[in-house]
């Protein structure tokens, strides 16, 4: 009672003064999606926003996070909940298309600071791209390395890691013979985008592509077809894990900080995990390196696996979501936070704390992240993914050819447009 008195009196002189009260600010909430899985643990995540918040005393975000295999529906659903639903979401480079297509995202083209157009590496601005027009900012720059087992490899005679894909199944045999590991090499082949991923790093590898300069299926003849023969083969000859066409990122990681693979195709999130004695039983022993090319075709190989974080057309908080995208991905954040998910920065990859304890990483990043390969930026291409993923599966459990299998999805695709 007295404070409300003593609130009525302030106005009251207030008022015989000529000012007016500022109201009190009611707390404004923002409805964030993330993944559960690969680069910024949701630990990272979590202090990131927390930082923000401090920043903003009348702001509250809700952190949501899902598998990385619900998260485009998630989005794609969340615009029937209007302005209720999420005001920022993290997309993956392969949606824009589709995204700016329905209007899920803003076009935030002519929002992006000065500093981000000097800044940020050019190769990440294709993560939020489409026809010109940007929808977010890139936020996690990636893509797939080979993993190594160093131990493994120095046993089985080898001083360096494989330079193409043909030698890996050299030192992967060699490695078998002597009976250090049952299966060397361990992949995330389930019927997912992670194993589109892994295909598209062999296509690459390869010199292929999946479309044709008309926009039609190209992906199941030439470096196509070698790509899936190689995968098959891998497994038919006993040189990678069975499990693999069961396998995500994780269960990837699981079985190789396990000792149980000496090689593993994987996201840089990996790498200091795979490093961590409470996380491996294989730390100290973890070593990387750009993904293999092909002898005659390409020195190193690598999909471009970067996602973005943008705001949504029905946000009711849009101003304030678009500070909070400028707070995750500034240059500052990123560094501090480098250790599962590299920065997208330039000026980063020469930073002392950046580098330390990964320079090996680091390194490796500097070389693939400027080779990497893009999956088809089309409307359809979720759509055109399910239909490939079918047809991989197909050929790995032996249930088709891997020539069948392709063929078949090629016709699929193309009744697609």
């Amino acid at each position: 009672m007295k404070t409300s008195c003593a609130i009525a009196a302030l106005g009251a002189l207030c008022a015989a003064a000529g000012l007016t009260v500022p109201a009190a600010r009611a707390e404004t909430t923002l409805n964030a999606l993330f993944m559960s899985q690969a680069a910024y643990s949701e630990e990272d995540i979590r202090a990131m926003t927390d930082e923000f918040v401090a920043g903003h005393p009348d702001v509250s975000v809700n952190l949501e996070f899902v598998p990385y295999e619900a998260l485009h529906d998630k989005i794609v659903l969340s615009q029937g909940a209007g302005s209720g639903g999420y005001d920022v979401v993290l997309f993956d480079v392969i949606w824009p298309a589709e995204f700016s297509q329905f209007g899920l995202l803003q076009d935030v083209t002519d929002r992006i600071p000065e500093s981000y157009q000097e800044g940020v590496l050019p190769g990440a601005w294709t993560t939020v791209e489409y026809e010109g027009r940007r929808y977010g900012l890139p936020w996690i720059l990636d893509t797939k390395y080979l993993f190594y087992n160093e131990e493994m490899l120095k046993a089985a005679g080898f001083d360096a890691p494989p330079k193409t894909w043909a030698e890996l199944l050299q030192q992967a045999q060699a490695i078998k013979d002597q009976g250090l590991v049952e299966f060397p090499i361990v992949w995330s082949w389930a019927q997912a985008e992670a194993v589109i991923c892994d295909y598209t790093t062999l296509l690459a590898a390869f010199g292929g592509e999946f479309l044709d300069a008309d926009g039609q299926p190209a992906f199941h003849t030439g470096a196509g077809l070698q790509a899936l023969q190689y995968m098959t083969g891998s497994i038919e000859s006993g040189l990678s894990n069975p499990n693999s066409a069961e396998y995500l990122e994780e269960d990837v990681r699981r079985v190789f900080s396990s000792g149980q693979a000496a090689f593993a195709l994987n996201w840089a999130y990996m790498y200091n995990l795979a490093n961590d004695p409470a996380e491996s039983q294989v730390a100290g022993k973890v070593r990387v390196a750009p993904a293999p090319g092909a002898e005659g075709v390409s020195e190193v190989s690598a999909v471009n696996g970067s996602m973005g974080l943008g705001v949504t057309s029905t946000s009711a908080n849009a101003d304030l979501a678009w500070e909070y995208v400028l707070h995750l991905t500034s240059q500052p954040v990123q560094n501090r936070y480098s250790r599962l998910s590299l920065p997208i920065w330039a000026s980063s990859y020469g930073d002392p704390e950046v580098r330390k304890d990964q320079e090996e990483l680091v390194d490796a990043a500097q070389v693939s992240l400027a080779a990497m390969y893009p999956r088809p930026t089309v409307p359809n291409y979720v759509e055109m993914s399910t239909i490939l993923q079918q047809a991989i599966q197909q050929a790995l459990l032996g249930q088709a050819g891997a020539e069948e299998a392709l063929s078949d999805a090629a016709a699929q695709a193309a009744r697609l447009r």
